[in-house]
């Protein structure tokens, strides 16, 4: 094997072209398998996990003024450490950094169940955020590290399914651990968890030595891309609360559009950059870039407004969020297993993509239908296509990527796919979510306007106007509502049921105009599907020269 021009040789010197499974046996490679699904497991079920204990958090520690935060803090050092983990990965190998990854979140796990306050829970989950981006950025290019094409690509739908299931365990697990133990355990959970996976994984992972040194690191772009990454994610944040047009949001924008400039610059100049920018005259990189992007902006799209279909438009009382996301899941579980198998066997694969993303598209069209008269099953066949359709995406796009360049770029290419899906859904779920709260008021004055009530009958749901609708919909917030307007007779109790109905209608219609703008960011992903080039993924072997293109740059 010839020596890295870049010197950041990873485990691709196991053998002269060949992968770490062939000196490995049955058995052991089994346990690394298990050990990085573990891994996986881990940093996606936290995600889901802690959002059922929030509210019984933020009872104990006294927090309400800085709930989102909670949440914010472990998005925004997660998305930043996933680029900076995947080229440190290619440098150094993925072993050191899969171990120091669930280490560091095991431990961060422990001081977050010792929080005495909330500014305590906000610092660990921000270091908690950075081990699970390390993860998240390491653990699919370790399959890419193990395993030849064929066979990195029938795994990588099960890692996928891994995925999808830690996002019905999480909400269900989260709220039978915070009802029978306590919300300390949502995070006391992770780490008999986290110390299996770490022993798996030492024991049993090969660890080959690397040629670079602590000079190959690019601290300068790392600190400018920290420096841009960080006002961008939580300007995307706020805009739950401040208008886009507001000084904090243009001026946290304008921050972050600087700083990412100079950290393009400073990628030119460096011989290490985190993000080679030559590998995006690559088509195949950059067409999966582009559709990571906007289908999670279509992903999160979805995931979001979902309990407010159910609980708002359809009036179903709504527990546990995890349960409406389910038949979603699945659809993503099956979806992306079938498709880590079909892609090693037909040629022109690309078209799964364009089928997935097909299929988003449909389920998105048919959610933006929905009416408070729409059934139940509805909903579920319509999610279960949306979730579908995304799972086709999952190891379609990382497979080819890791097929079309060489080894050298294996983690920064792996961990580029996870940063732009994760970007695009912070981007959709803010531009969604602020479409959702200007129209939604907009909506409901029309809708109970239309009923040409007496003036009182708009006071029988105070703020409908203006609050969240996670607020309207509230079923406490309803069951005070009706009790207040029945107090005051029949004919008010009537009143109330037509006020509630317009309301959902407004909802429905709002989400009508959400769905179809998720829906025309899909239809630029489906276009730019037609353009990736079918790399072949078939065969034990991948020429490390690379593409003409991705040599060029």
């Amino acid at each position: 094997m010839s020596a890295d021009p870049q010197r950041g040789q990873t485990a691709e010197g196991a053998s002269a072209g060949g992968h770490m499974t062939e000196g490995l046996g049955r058995l052991q490679t089994v346990l690394v398998v298990a050990g990085t699904m573990m891994a996986l497991l881990l940093a996606a079920l936290d995600q889901t996990i802690v959002g059922t204990a929030m509210p019984r958090i933020v009872a104990d520690l006294n927090g309400l003024n800085y709930y989102s935060w909670v949440i914010t803090a472990y998005l925004v050092s997660s998305t930043i450490m996933v680029p900076i983990a995947g080229k440190l990965g290619d440098l150094f190998g993925r072993k050191p950094f899969l171990l120091a990854g669930m280490i560091g979140f095991v431990a961060a796990s422990a001081l977050c169940g010792q929080s005495h306050n909330m500014a305590e829970l906000i610092v660990f989950r921000s270091l908690q955020g950075i081990f699970g981006g390390m993860l998240f950025a390491t653990v699919f290019a370790v399959i890419g590290d193990l395993f030849p094409p064929a066979r990195r690509a029938r795994l990588q739908g099960l890692f996928g399914a891994v995925f999808g299931l830690s996002s019905i365990l999480g909400p269900t697990a989260g709220g039978y651990i915070t009802d029978n133990w306590g919300w300390r355990w949502v995070f006391y959970v992770n780490l008999p968890v986290g110390i299996v996976a770490v022993l798996l994984v030492a024991a049993t992972m090969p660890f080959v030595r690397s040629k670079a040194s602590i000079r190959d690191i690019d601290f300068p772009g790392a600190v400018a891309l920290i420096a841009g990454l960080i006002p961008l994610m939580i300007a995307l944040s706020i805009t739950r609360d401040h208008s886009w047009t507001s000084p904090e949001v243009l001026g946290l924008l304008g921050l972050a559009a600087a700083m990412l400039v100079v950290f393009f610059v400073l990628e030119q100049r460096t011989q290490n950059p985190i993000v080679p920018f030559g590998l995006f005259k690559n088509s195949t990189f950059s067409v999966s870039m582009i559709a990571g992007f906007l289908t999670g902006f279509g992903m999160f799209g979805t995931i979001v407004f979902v309990p407010l279909i159910y609980q708002g438009v359809l009036g179903v009382t709504a527990t546990n969020s995890g349960q409406l996301l389910t038949p979603m899941m699945l659809g993503l579980i099956v979806a992306s297993t079938l498709v880590g198998q079909l892609m090693v066997r037909i040629r022109y694969y690309r078209f799964l993509g364009t089928l997935g993303i097909t299929m988003m598209l449909v389920g998105m069209w048919l959610l933006s239908q929905i009416t408070p008269s729409t059934s139940s099953l509805e909903v579920v066949r319509d999610i279960v296509i949306v979730g579908a359709g995304l799972g086709t995406t999952f190891p379609l796009y990382i497979n080819a990527v890791q097929s079309a360049l060489p080894r050298k770029f294996l983690g920064v290419a792996t961990s580029q796919i996870q940063f732009w899906r994760q970007i695009g859904g912070t981007i959709g779920t803010a531009i969604l979510g602020s479409v959702l709260s200007q129209r939604l008021p907009v909506n409901i004055q029309s809708q109970v306007a239309s009923l040409h009530l007496p003036a009182q009958a708009a006071r029988l749901l105070p703020s409908a106007g203006t609050a969240s609708p996670q607020t309207v919909f509230d079923p406490a917030t309803i069951a005070q509502g009706r009790a207040h307007a029945a107090a005051a007779g029949p004919q008010a109790a009537a009143i109330f049921d037509q006020v509630l109905h317009a309301i959902r209608a407004a909802l429905a219609t709002t989400l009508h105009e959400v769905f179809l703008i998720g829906g025309l960011v899909l239809i630029a992903a489906l276009i730019a599907s037609v353009f990736l080039n079918d790399v072949p993924i078939r065969g034990g072997r991948r020429d490390e020269s690379g593409t003409a293109s991705v040599a060029a740059a």
